[in-house]
């Protein structure tokens, strides 16, 4: 048996423990931890109406009230310093660092522009409904 037997057996092995057996495994995990949590929780003497209130919003993470905003300045800085770089790429015969650097100077003075817009208006944001537990 040579080398490139051996390869072409245990590649294929690995291939399917990769593609199936990892997320299998995080699958089977997630769901036994969720079971745990909910089992804890029982033993502390809450209802299981009460648990199920709990966790009906568990999942449900509070909607960015801006998220429409901060994607659209991203990516208007980020085509502005792409612009930017062309035109003095052309203008000036810059290197292609130089170039790489402007485009990710604009996204970052982009994310600075959301950053005091966000804060700016932050008396807008939804807040956080979340049920809390009884203290038992």
């Amino acid at each position: 048996m040579t080398g490139h037997d051996l390869e072409n057996i245990v590649v294929p092995i690995f291939a399917f423990i990769f593609i199936f057996g990892f997320p299998a495994i995080i699958i089977l995990w997630a769901i036994y931890t969720k079971h745990r949590e909910r089992m804890r929780l029982i033993e502390k003497g809450i209802s299981p109406d009460e648990a199920k209130k709990y966790f009906a919003n568990v999942d449900k993470k509070p909607r960015n009230a801006f998220g429409a905003l901060k994607w659209g300045i991203l990516f208007l800085f980020l085509g502005a310093g792409i612009f930017t770089a062309n035109i003095l790429e052309q203008m000036y015969d810059l290197s292609d660092g130089v170039t790489s650097g402007l485009v990710i100077f604009f996204i970052g003075l982009g994310f600075v522009v959301y950053f005091l817009i966000a804060n700016s208006n932050a008396g807008n944001k939804p807040t956080d409904t979340k049920p809390t537990l009884p203290n038992n």
